[in-house]
């Protein structure tokens, strides 16, 4: 069975950094794409990035510039570099992750950026 755990997660003051992680355990293959995203109290969920198994990445227009997404050589680990944070930033971030046709979302991690 396949398990997602996010973590990195925490309180940053605005213009910090955080790196985000999530690991897949139970993995069969490598997965076909990965992706972030966050949900703020109150807004609807957010496709943050993506990356292909290929290694084409993909960023929202809002981090664009400041988020890095990139993955371990096996593929089983997902990373989310947040450079220059923002108080508009703040929200749960959760990793999804593709695998032969099947979605796998992990439980989330906290993000909180202090003005």
């Amino acid at each position: 069975q396949v398990q997602l755990v996010a973590s990195g997660g925490g309180l940053v003051q605005a213009g910090g950094s955080l790196r985000l992680s999530c690991a897949a355990s139970g993995s069969r293959v490598s997965p076909a794409a990965w992706d972030w995203y966050r949900q703020a109290p109150g807004k609807q969920r957010e496709l943050v990035a993506t990356i292909l198994v290929g290694g084409t990445t993909n960023y929202a227009d809002s981090v664009k510039g400041r988020f890095t997404i990139s993955r371990d050589n096996v593929g089983t680990t997902v990373f989310l570099q947040m450079n220059s944070l923002q108080p508009e930033d703040t929200a749960v971030y959760l990793c999804k992750m593709y695998e032969l046709g099947t979605a796998y979302w992990g439980q989330g991690t906290q993000v909180t950026v202090s003005s």
